[in-house]
């Protein structure tokens, strides 16, 4: 195929790099890696070793006492040098994402397209890593506080945006001082191995040193776990299910290590009387099928007033009526397949798990065969009646799969319903009243991490600090203020004068 080609993927592929060195190990065995597409071999990557692992932390502890001492403003232009590389790849590079990942070919080049702009963003951050200056209680003194390059940070990455949440990180982390070393999904390491290629030769035009941008390739217990109990790694930023950050937690605060968190998400949408259903509906339907209901801010349910209940589900069943599935390379079709077999078989499993709580499936649920269909990995989306008590609708099932809640009374009663889930991570309220969309963005609404009004669950600007709370696990990244997590903060005093007065007044001659 010609993106694969066009992004240096052979046959067989190495899976550790240390920006431009590529480690050449071949006794952990290979990764074959299948498209969800077509079901068909795309490569295969040899796993990094234990060995392989060690050599990528050392070179990256080496290139940090490099990194950090470059000029924060020049680490930006780095970085934009990679957003200027990222552009040239973006098509091959967003249909390798699609044909690995298996969203649509749209959300494929969107999603290289956010790499771009959290370039240009971290490169705006660059001039922008500010400190605060107060005033001190003792004569003749100056206090403040700075920033500082942290280290090297550890990123673990999903499978369903397997390289903008690297860029969120490593973009953001690099004009702040620190190195990267990245584990990506073993269900997408080839486009974590196209981005590795990509930005190589940015980095030897700049003559920098190995180790800035590094990768690693490999089994939970050769890599993974060793990142975790890694204490030359301070902090480790991890994308995943609410169980694997758990344990990650654990692990890494053990050794008194920071974690950035971004796990499960049981996202709702409320739906009131004073709704404008014409925006209302196309935000539902992009929010729970797009990327095949595999995104951690995917609208899972849906709270709405009796009074619109039918209206709502009656366009809803309409909607999807008209959704075209299939190949996700084809522009035309709204919905690719699931990641792989075992993502069907959660669906699967959901589906009868629903049925014996009481609910009721209002369409979909088929596993989709023949033609066009060989992989196995293709189903039609789901809408379901059901409880928001019930256990089933309490976890996040990572599939297209909606959620119908009916609410009565006033839309306090829907944010209750909407905030009794473990979850905490996207929310958004459909209203045209002022009174209920500003009660939902108080202190007593939406208890998410993100709260939208009249507009989906997914879809998040990369200007704002994306992260939840709860059982999403509390990290930010991306926007806002989140580059701090990066860093380590200093307080400074400073005397200029010629005595020593001791805060707080405290006497102490000798």
């Amino acid at each position: 195929m010609d993106f694969l080609k066009a992004l240096g993927i052979a046959d067989d592929n190495f899976g550790a790099s240390t920006g431009q060195k590529w480690l050449e190990s071949k006794d952990q065995g290979k990764l074959d890696v299948f498209s969800p597409a077509d079901g068909k071999k795309i490569a295969s990557v040899f796993r990094a070793s234990a060995a392989d692992y060690d050599a990528v932390m050392q070179s990256a502890a080496e290139a940090f006492k490099v990194w950090r001492m470059v000029p924060a403003p020049k680490r930006g232009e780095i970085v934009r040098q990679i957003g200027m590389r990222l552009r040239e790849v973006k098509k091959p590079l967003g249909e390798l994402v699609t044909y690995e990942m298996g969203k649509s070919l749209q959300e494929g080049w969107g999603e290289v397209q956010e790499m771009i702009d959290i370039c240009d963003f971290a490169l705006g951050q660059s001039r922008q890593l500010y400190g605060f200056t107060m005033h001190s209680e003792r004569n003749r003194h100056r206090m403040y506080d700075q920033y500082h390059p942290l280290g090297v940070v550890g990123v673990v990455t999903a499978f369903n945006f397997p390289v903008a949440v690297w860029a969120w990180n490593a973009m953001i982390a690099a004009v702040c001082g620190d190195v990267v070393v990245w584990k990506p999904s073993s269900k997408t390491p080839l486009t974590a191995i196209a981005v590795q290629k990509a930005i190589r030769d940015v980095l030897r035009d700049n003559d920098l040193p190995e180790g800035i941008f590094n990768l690693v390739i490999g089994s939970g217990a050769a890599v993974g776990e060793r990142m975790l109990q890694d204490t030359r790694v301070p902090l480790v930023s991890l994308t995943g299910s609410t169980a694997v950050g758990k344990h990650a937690a654990e692990v890494v605060a053990r050794r008194l290590g920071r974690t950035i968190l971004e796990l499960g998400g049981n996202n709702a949408i409320l739906i009131t009387p004073d709704a404008d259903l014409k925006i209302t509906i196309p935000a539902v339907v992009f929010g729970s099928v797009g990327t095949a209901g595999q995104r951690c801010t995917t609208t899972r349910r849906l709270i709405i007033h009796e009074s619109v209940y039918d209206k709502v589900k009656e366009s809803l069943l309409k909607a999807y009526a008209g959704l075209r599935i299939g190949d996700p390379r084809e522009e035309k079709n709204h919905m690719g397949p699931l990641v792989d077999k075992a993502a069907v078989d959660i669906f699967t499993a959901a589906l009868e798990k629903i049925k014996s709580s009481g609910g009721r499936i209002l369409c979909g649920g088929e596993v989709l065969e023949g033609a066009g269909y060989e992989s196995g990995c293709y189903v039609t989306p789901v809408i379901a009646e059901v409880e928001n008590s019930w256990e089933i609708v309490q976890e996040e099932t990572f599939a297209p799969i909606l959620y119908l809640i009916r609410y009565q009374g006033g839309v306090e009663k829907a944010i209750a319903l909407h905030n009794d889930v473990p979850q905490g991570l996207s929310s958004a309220i459909f209203s045209n009243n002022l009174r209920e969309t500003e009660l939902f963005l108080s202190h007593e609404g939406s208890d998410c991490g993100i709260a939208n009004v009249n507009i989906g669950t997914s879809g998040a600007e990369i200007g704002g600090a994306f992260g939840g709370e709860k059982e999403t696990g509390g990290g930010r990244e991306s926007g806002s203020d989140a580059w701090k997590a990066y860093m380590r903060r200093q307080t400074n005093t400073l005397n200029w004068s010629t005595a020593l007065p001791l805060a707080q007044g405290i006497k102490f001659d000798i």
